[in-house]
């Protein structure tokens, strides 16, 4: 149920602050520590972004899609690492539970979830499986009331906090494709399992992705997601949201840069004069401005669409695409904007540009979102 517009309002500002006053300040400091602070980690808690999406009767918040994507926003104002803190438990790592769960799933694992006691992380790429995910080499083999895991699963987002994987896993070799596949709630601490050090990233300090090794461990049959052979079904509803969520991202840290660029264009001066009235100048922030403008309308648009229980997968991979492609163009115009100044960094554009340059890849790539959309087109959907 949607909040009414008064609390929509209030919780939309409380986050604006919060990204204003407590993460701006420290950026640097995130990004030169690759870690973002226990204390604010606690503050994200306490505002309940942790829960953003996970239904009322859980403990969350239960925000529509179209109020989600404004928060996240919001999040974008700021480096992307502190919204990667939350991201999983929002999305994708829990939204599996949330569409499939059963009652009993859901009790157990939402409550823990939507506080940020827990976090949970989606376990779908392999470092033979990325944008082909129907290609996963993963098993998960029944023996009797268990399934015995094997296999590694790359790249994986919170994997060091994570109290809990989403896992995606072959479960009928014999089936080839997206078939074969089930998704099961897998604890962290199951036996068997191992989490590789944080990988060395282009951007995003503070935000870890970590291998997860599966060797023999058992998994109780009762934690499978929906039934079995529907693993990849489950892993596709939940990227729609996703995706979504991401580009509302996406129009934020745009936005978070036009105005960085806007700002400098009114105070450096050039030839006498400021560079902001260099039409060549005005011509790049006209550019962004209009293509954030665009983005922000497609996500909404999509967004309005899912919460009125339309299917958005084709919206999804539009609006994913289009605004992840669209920050990393902002991001070009305000390095060159700010000239010298903006590949150095004590500004921390040159930070920001690495940072947005993993929307274009994770929760499916640029080009796995065209064929999303193109073959949603030839079937007439």
């Amino acid at each position: 149920m949607a909040l009414d517009t008064e609390t929509r309002n209030q919780l939309i500002d409380t986050v604006r602050r919060f990204v204003r006053d407590v993460c701006v300040p420290i950026e640097a400091k995130v990004a030169e520590e690759d870690r973002v602070p226990d204390a604010v980690i606690a503050q994200m808690r306490e505002l309940g972004l942790f829960g953003l999406s996970i239904p009322e009767e859980f403990g969350g918040l239960g925000l529509s899609m179209e109020e989600e994507v404004l928060v996240a926003m919001e999040l974008g104002h700021t480096s992307p690492a502190f919204r990667s803190v939350i991201g999983t438990n929002v999305g994708i790592g829990s939204q599996g539970v949330v569409m499939f769960g059963t009652d009993a799933q859901r009790r157990e694992w939402l409550p823990k979830l939507a506080t940020g006691e827990t976090v949970a992380s989606f376990c779908l790429t392999e470092p033979d499986a990325g944008s082909d995910a129907a290609s996963l080499k993963t098993t998960a083999i029944r023996d009797s009331d268990h399934y015995v895991v094997n296999g590694t699963k790359r790249f994986i987002t919170n994997a060091n906090r994570a109290g809990m994987f989403t896992l995606m896993a072959r479960s009928d070799p014999l089936k080839k494709g997206a078939g074969g596949i089930s998704a099961f709630i897998v604890p962290a601490d199951t036996k068997g399992i191992s989490v590789g050090k944080p990988e060395k990233k282009m951007g995003q300090q503070g935000a870890h992705i970590c291998d997860v090794v599966f060797e023999n461990a058992r998994v109780p049959a009762h934690l499978r997601l929906g039934a079995e052979g529907e693993g990849f079904k489950v892993a596709m509803q939940v990227l729609d949201r996703g995706r979504l969520h991401i580009s509302g991202v996406c129009v934020g840290v745009a936005e978070r840069l036009i105005g960085e660029a806007v700002n400098y264009a009114r105070e450096r001066e050039q030839f006498g004069q400021r560079i902001g009235d260099f039409q060549l100048v005005q011509a790049m922030l006209a550019d962004s401005q209009t293509e954030t403008y665009a983005a922000k309308s497609m996500v909404l648009d999509a967004a309005k669409k899912r919460d009125a229980g339309q299917n958005v997968t084709m919206e999804s991979a539009c609006a994913k695409y289009y605004a992840s492609e669209m920050v990393g163009r902002v991001a070009d115009r305000a390095v060159q904007i700010f000239g010298g100044a903006g590949y150095v960094a004590d500004y921390g554009i040159e930070r920001f540009y690495r940072d947005v340059r993993i929307f274009r890849i994770y929760e499916g790539t640029s080009q796995v979102q065209q064929l999303v959309i193109a073959r949603n087109l030839l079937k007439g959907e």
